[in-house]
């Protein structure tokens, strides 16, 4: 079944190099959450911000959940496609979710939940105002 994807995402292409397969033949689990990653900061571009930016800012949004369900495995040189989008951001939380395509198959879905930090003190501090708007503009359009 395929995914439902807010208009407000970002979304990067893949191909799986050899060097992400395990000894099965398939992508290792574990860079599922780097493709997550890679997503995410393409998706920080289009709120109008980079991440180093808002870094310089002041603000940090370490990881402090990850959470990834696999329905079908990638293989070396499968071209991917990986979706993200913000779909809350309030206090000093927020979550993106991600989607693994292979053409139109999902291959994986999830999301990581961000906790927003000061980059001085290390100590929470408020989503910045552009994401909570970004979000809420994406849950807009997915109302819609």
């Amino acid at each position: 079944m395929k995914q439902a994807v807010p208009g407000k995402s970002a979304s990067i292409k893949y191909r799986v190099p050899y060097a992400d397969t395990d000894m099965m033949g398939v992508v290792y689990y574990g860079n599922y959450l780097t493709l997550f990653e890679r997503c995410r900061n393409e998706l920080m571009r289009i709120t109008g911000t980079s991440y180093q930016q808002m870094e310089s800012e002041g603000a940090m949004l370490p990881v402090i959940e990850a959470h990834v369900d696999y329905k079908r495995p990638a293989k070396y040189d499968d071209d991917l496609t990986v979706t993200g989008w913000l779909e809350y951001a309030s206090g000093v939380k927020m979550r993106i979710r991600c989607i693994v395509e292979r053409g139109n198959e999902l291959l994986a879905s999830g999301y990581t939940v961000h906790a927003c930090i000061s980059s001085k003190t290390h100590r929470p501090v408020r989503v910045p105002q552009y994401l909570v708007e970004f979000a809420t503009e994406t849950a807009s359009a997915e109302e819609a």
